[in-house]
């Protein structure tokens, strides 16, 4: 069915809209009170913004979910925005990146961990949180405030004896029995309200629990008290205070740049400002104000862990009651929406305006410097190589070996200049048995560019080979073989940075201070990097397998298990016999001959 015929057909109620391209992906999402009215709104010609025309550009076919209500099409566009991430929508920069605090209250003892998924369980989520090194400095805090258990439901079930955290007073053990019940809910109680930003509710009930403890002459249980009430004040002198009422909200204000947009959220819980979070969004050109601040409302928190009774916000959004209606169904109770016009409320959002906006520059600075190391390298390197078109995707090699014992070849991936991890790949050499890394090279290069591999990865624009003369000869030996001669090929040696390329006499020598040169060590560089990783991997394994088997009783699994708990022979040597107990699988009579093997 051609367009028209399905704009003709469109009904005038409350939904949902989804633009498709030629290739059937999903560009945009919208939501509309009429859909006939919205979706007919885009080919009525006239003047239109930038973005919308280079949507409709690519717009190829539509399609449309009918429902009840306008705040029910607004709760089906967040979900469909979150799954899909149209190109043409506003979203959140990093978006995925961002983790939570979760609480497993679906389990009989209770963990916390950091997640990165929001699921719909049982358990209790706090976040997303923006700024990664202070979750983990909170964590830190949190395991030593409130030790409870970081074993896996696995592990868990399968314990005979504490681990090392029961030794050192970081868990009571429950998985052995020796934890108290219903300590341990309190201390559960006690970490909800800490996460909750209500650390006053929590010191109080702390100081009681200190006072019956010293009553009753427990003096070293009170002594704890005392430790956990004094560091929970260090982080309460930390808070402002923002508000003599007792209130929670979110205030929330909006700095724009050119293509790019900042939102600050201030956290106030109890009437102190908790934390702040800062929000990129990308994709907010040719928006006006309101509807970027109405997108990022509802983007984060539909998945916010939980939604204060009252927003506070810098500026009017778009669609402001019905938002209001929507996250009130999502939080279960009334959620207000307001822009205060004076007060100590409208001093509150001007500073988080204020916030936002020195956060944005100096993102923008920080985004203009990182352009220019990799776009921008791009752009430098195929200038300076005389590349007929941009190397978007670089591939690396390295080969690793210690006189051709456990040798391996390493490919790493760069894509506009930025490691593309996913497409990283480790080669266990398997032909060549001697020190002889040209043949290393053919190898590794081989079996790349032919079989499953070669199908499965894009070719790159340009291959980078990490040596001289002799592994680049050996790698364009192979690439001419499997008919891809034509890919530019370079070896870039590390004593004088200089890059060779097959049939010329003199190497290119681009200068040390050169974009285009930095980019070309980075890759030489993470290859190395990830080459020396995994030979030190094997290597280990080898000297674990060499100095272990004369045990009695340790096997492949005790094998591994011990190396993922210690990492290195020196430091299962370097371990007592009680943290040699502590490693999952392991009996006492197996870790004393270990223990007596390696200090023997």
């Amino acid at each position: 069915m051609d367009l028209d015929k399905k704009l003709e057909l469109l009904p005038e109620q409350p939904g949902v809209y989804l633009m498709k391209d030629r290739r059937g992906e999903i560009i945009y999402v919208g939501k509309a009170v009429n859909l006939k009215n919205r979706v007919r709104s885009y080919f009525k010609g006239g003047t239109q913004a930038p973005k919308v025309r280079a949507m409709l550009q690519h717009l190829n076919d539509f399609e449309y979910i009918v429902t009840d209500s306008e705040v029910e099409a607004l709760a089906l566009e967040c979900n469909f925005i979150k799954k899909y991430h149209p190109r043409y929508n506003i979203l959140l920069r990093d978006d995925k990146q961002y983790p939570y605090l979760k609480l497993t209250l679906n389990e009989e003892y209770p963990r916390l961990m950091v997640t990165r998924r929001f699921r719909a369980d049982e358990a209790r989520y706090f976040g997303p949180y923006t700024d990664v090194g202070a979750l983990n400095n909170t964590v830190l805090l949190l395991k030593k405030l409130f030790p409870l258990r970081t074993c896996s439901p696995h592990d868990f079930a399968h314990r005979e004896r504490p681990c090392l955290n029961y030794h050192i007073k970081r868990c009571s053990a429950p998985c052995v029995g020796l934890a108290d019940k219903a300590a341990y809910g309190e201390m559960v109680k006690e970490l909800t309200l800490f996460l909750e930003g209500r650390q006053e509710v929590l010191i109080k009930r702390l100081k009681e629990r200190m006072a019956e403890a010293a009553a009753t002459l427990r003096f070293e249980e009170a002594a704890v008290l005392r430790d956990q009430v004094a560091a929970l004040e260090r982080v309460l002198e930390k808070q402002k205070v923002v508000s003599l009422a007792d209130v929670d909200q979110d205030v929330i204000a909006l700095a724009r740049g050119i293509t790019e947009a900042c939102v600050q959220v201030f956290q106030v819980r109890g009437g102190k400002l908790t934390a702040r979070d800062t929000f990129f969004l990308k994709g907010t050109e040719g928006h006006e104000r309101p509807e970027v601040l109405a997108s990022f409302l509802k983007d984060y928190y539909s998945r916010a862990a939980s939604i204060p009774p009252q927003l506070l916000l810098a500026e009017p959004a778009d669609d402001q009651e019905l938002l209001a209606e929507y996250l009130s169904r999502l939080a279960d109770r009334k959620v207000s929406i307001r822009v205060p016009q004076r007060g100590a409320k409208k001093e509150l959002t001007a500073l988080a305006a204020n916030n936002a906006t020195l956060a944005l520059r100096e993102a923008e600075e920080l985004w203009a410097h990182r352009e220019a190391r990799t776009e921008g390298a791009v752009a430098a390197l195929q200038v300076a190589l005389n590349l007929e078109r941009p190397p978007e995707r670089i591939e690396g090699f390295d080969i690793s070996n210690i006189q051709g014992q456990e040798a391996v070849g390493a490919m790493v991936v760069f894509e506009n200049g930025e490691p593309r991890k996913g497409h990283y790949r480790r080669f266990r050499i398997r032909t060549v048995f001697q020190a002889n890394d040209f043949a290393m090279m053919a190898e590794v290069i081989r079996r790349r560019y032919s079989g499953s591999l070669r199908d499965k990865l894009p070719l790159p624009d340009l291959i980078l080979i990490d040596g001289g003369k002799g592994q680049l000869g050996a790698a364009r030996e192979v690439l001419k073989e499997l008919g891809l001669g034509s890919i530019p090929t370079f070896g870039l040696a590390e004593e004088y940075e200089e890059l060779y390329e097959e049939g010329r006499s003199e190497p290119y020598r681009l200068p040390r201070d050169s974009v285009a040169l930095q980019l070309l060590q980075r890759v030489r560089d993470e290859s190395h990097r990830f080459g020396v990783s995994y030979h030190r991997v094997l290597h280990t394994q080898k000297v674990l397998r060499s100095e272990l088997d004369e045990v009695p009783g340790i096997g492949p699994r005790r094998r591994q298990a011990l190396l993922k708990r210690f990492g290195s022979l020196k430091k299962i040597k370097e371990a007592t016999l009680e943290e040699l107990l502590s490693v999952p699988g392991m009996t006492k009579p197996v870790a004393e001959a270990l223990y007596n093997q390696l200090h023997n």
